[in-house]
């Protein structure tokens, strides 16, 4: 399966975000932690080329801690700064106004030894929709500038913000390439409320996220919904969730729908625990093993 797409102001987006490029001393690109390669636009990243960056994982408080370390060390290793963010935790904001601080005074040292007058540091912030961008704005801020919302493709247009003295931030709508040639990078942005729920079939989106804490979180499903570890039969799975969680309908059947939200309305919303659905080096999916239901 290969999801493909690409709305009319994404394309847009593109093109202003080439335009604007030149205008700012870095850019700051936003991934989600708890997948942070696959919510990281490769097509962005051929636009950026030399341009210097900082990656900031978004939504951390929600992701497995000890794979949070270990993207942190792969970007590290690539000469990328990058750090784990929750926004409602101010010394995360702090970390993330001094980091921007560091890179860009590297620019602004360059223009200084041309003689030209000092000024504030100018970055765009890019990222999938989705993502946090907005609500990362509001807060440095500190106030409410950028409209929010649980909801992909809530930024439509791109808009300058003054953060205090130090910074100017352009900030742009979340864009998302034409196809995700991968099957699990589609999983993957679906089950974290990246692209529009009705893009996929829910409940292989669920699918997919059980299958995937069966092999690495399976204490976490126990936990939740009182699942064994033995159970491998998807529809057994499916089951027994609507029956623990009251998903049924009148006569006492199943509704599978029902239970495809609750799966991944728990992921979401972080009920299911810290979950991480990638980690550096992982094989991104069985092709033998089909997630579905």
């Amino acid at each position: 399966m290969t999801i493909q797409w690409f709305p009319g102001h994404m394309a847009k987006a593109k093109r202003e975000v080439v335009e604007k490029l030149k205008l700012v001393d870095f850019v700051i690109e936003l991934v989600d932690a708890r997948a942070p390669l696959s919510s990281q636009n490769p097509m962005l990243q051929d636009i950026l080329q030399h341009k210097s960056k900082i990656t900031l994982m978004m939504k951390s408080d929600l992701a497995d801690p000890r794979v949070t370390d270990q993207w942190l060390f792969y970007f590290k290793e690539r000469e990328v700064p990058a750090i784990a963010v929750n926004v409602n935790n101010k010394q995360d904001m702090k970390r993330v106004i001094q980091l921007a601080k560091e890179q860009a005074q590297i620019k602004l040292d360059k223009l200084k030894a041309k003689g030209i007058q000092s000024r504030a540091a100018r970055a765009m912030i890019i990222g999938i929709p989705n993502v946090g961008k907005s609500t990362l704005i509001n807060r440095l801020a500190n106030k409410k500038i950028a409209k929010t919302g649980d909801k992909p493709g809530v930024t439509k247009q791109q808009l300058w913000i003054k953060v205090k003295k130090d910074f100017e931030l352009l900030d742009t709508p979340g864009i998302l390439w034409p196809k995700f040639e991968e099957e699990a990078v589609g999983y993957r942005l679906a089950a974290i409320g990246t692209i529009k729920d009705q893009l996929l079939p829910m409940q292989d989106i669920a699918a997919f996220v059980i299958n995937y804490m069966k092999v690495h979180y399976p204490n976490n499903l126990e936990k939740r919904y009182n699942l064994s570890q033995d159970m491998e039969d998807m529809w057994d799975i499916f089951v027994t969730i609507g029956k623990q969680r009251g998903a049924l309908e009148s006569g006492g059947k199943v509704n599978l729908s029902k239970v495809s939200e609750i799966v991944i309305q728990d992921l979401r919303s972080g009920r299911l625990g810290n979950i991480s659905l990638e980690a550096p080096g992982e094989k991104l999916l069985d092709k033998k093993k089909r997630y579905r239901i």
